[in-house]
């Protein structure tokens, strides 16, 4: 296993040293330096360049995200945020996920060497999945943005498939769903996305690998960016058209038919392939409910969650699409769902908005 160059930067020097033991128990990491700010930071990347920032964001002398985004403007580089964030930080951890942090782990204000110690194996995944991250791919302006169009098409779309697994309704529906599913990479590629879409589209799912706290405050940041409603899912949500519902961090959420329209169900449950909420779940219940109306998007991410979901969108009659490599931050899922035959075609993630905005609504 290749070996990953951890840089610490905390003004903590009980987080440094503990963070230091904690990261050192897997073998594939190597702690290159602690230091205590962003300045302290710069002088010891000149010696050597870490594969992955280990990064706090309250500091004397310069905050962690305008180092953050200083960072990602001149040489991009993989960070996972650890900071103690509360409710009123919630804006901060946005504003990170905004500037390029591949992942936020979060710090209590008590307890903290017990915390330290306890999320050694999630701080450790973290690295690892930043580590295999490509964030040069989305700085701003690498690419020019499409101007996507609502689409023209004429009516008369073919019913919904019925399924074994879903109920049968006398009803049939011409409604359209997007379903999205996302993780590492995500946030800055759903804004890529959702702002690139006009005011009238196809009604969109969207299952983003986040923490529980963060989901609202995302929802109604790209809601104040982009032409379209966005907005966290509640439980019993109609699926609408130029509207976009996440669902909530700590919760799955499923797709199902409600007489000639579609809602979403939002509930508790185990992790489904260490996630939760998964997009397995979402993609195999618009399978189910929605099949040839529905179109199935896998975008960046780590792992393969959605792989087998989308695969079953695709046995139900939905067009499905995987984020090609060349623009993922993370070639993970798509890669899983690609090798399934889950996914018809590769797409570049600027290209998504188009295939979005053609969809008919009727």
């Amino acid at each position: 296993m290749p070996e990953i160059k951890v840089l610490i930067v905390d003004d903590s020097a009980v987080v440094r040293q503990v963070m230091q033991q904690v990261l050192e128990q897997a073998p594939d990491l190597k702690v290159i330096g602690t230091v205590p700010d962003p300045l302290f930071a710069v002088e010891r990347m000149k010696r050597e360049w870490p594969d992955v920032i280990l990064l706090d964001v309250e500091m004397p002398r310069m905050d962690g995200i305008t180092f953050l985004r200083k960072l990602m403007a001149e040489r991009p580089t993989p960070v996972v945020i650890c900071s103690t964030l509360t409710a009123k930080g919630t804006q901060t951890c946005l504003d990170a996920l905004a500037a390029g942090a591949m992942h936020i782990v979060t710090k209590p204000t008590v307890g903290l060497k017990q915390f330290l110690q306890g999320a050694a194996s999630e701080l450790i995944h973290a690295i690892r999945a930043a580590a295999a991250s490509r964030p040069a791919l989305l700085r701003p302006g690498n690419r020019p943005r499409p101007t996507p169009t609502a689409s023209s098409s004429p009516a008369g779309a073919p019913a919904p498939l019925a399924l074994a697994s879903a109920p049968r309704s006398p009803l049939q529906t011409t409604d359209r769903i997007v379903a999205i599913g996302t993780s590492t990479g995500g946030t800055q590629a759903l804004e890529r996305v959702l702002t690139a879409l006009p005011r009238v589209c196809a009604g969109i799912v969207i299952v983003q690998h986040m923490p529980e706290a963060f989901t609202a405050a995302f929802a109604q940041r790209l809601n104040q960016m982009c032409q379209i409603e966005v907005r966290e899912a509640h439980d019993g949500d109609r699926v609408l058209a130029g509207q976009a519902l996440i669902a909530p961090g700590g919760r799955h959420m499923q797709v199902v038919r409600s007489g000639a329209q579609y809602r979403v169900e939002v509930r508790d449950g185990p992790p489904v392939n260490r996630h939760k909420p998964s997009v397995d779940v979402l993609f195999r219940s618009v399978a189910a409910h929605a099949g040839r109306n529905a179109l199935g998007v896998i975008m960046t991410g780590m792992g393969g969650d959605g792989a087998h979901g989308l695969k079953a969108m695709r046995d139900a009659g939905a067009h499905t699409l995987a984020q090609d490599e060349a623009s993922c931050v993370v070639y993970g899922m798509p890669q899983e769902a690609k090798k399934l035959g889950a996914s018809e075609r590769d797409i570049a993630l600027d290209d998504i908005a188009g295939e979005i905005a053609r969809i008919p609504l009727v």
